[in-house]
């Protein structure tokens, strides 16, 4: 089974989230039908960068250690990285 690490954007406002699941697809319709609090009133949202893992409690550390960083030019540096590749 596969954990993500994943960055969704706003169309709306360009802003980011970040977070982690076993699903994106269904993360992110549950990102766009406003059943999280951040997310609510900024969408529709988009998958812009994702990272898998075979282990949970390693997508949650990539996680916070991408929140950590709390700066929207490292996330951005991240997701013109994998558009490039």
């Amino acid at each position: 089974m596969s954990y993500y690490v994943y960055i969704i954007q706003s169309e709306k406002d360009g802003s980011y989230y970040v977070g982690s699941t076993q699903d994106i697809e269904a993360r992110l319709a549950r990102h766009n039908q406003g059943r999280s609090n951040y997310t609510r009133n900024r969408g529709p949202w988009e998958v812009v960068y994702f990272e898998e893992y075979s282990r949970r409690a390693d997508a949650v550390k990539r996680e916070k250690a991408i929140k950590n960083r709390k700066r929207s030019d490292y996330i951005e540096s991240l997701v013109r990285a994998s558009r490039q590749a």
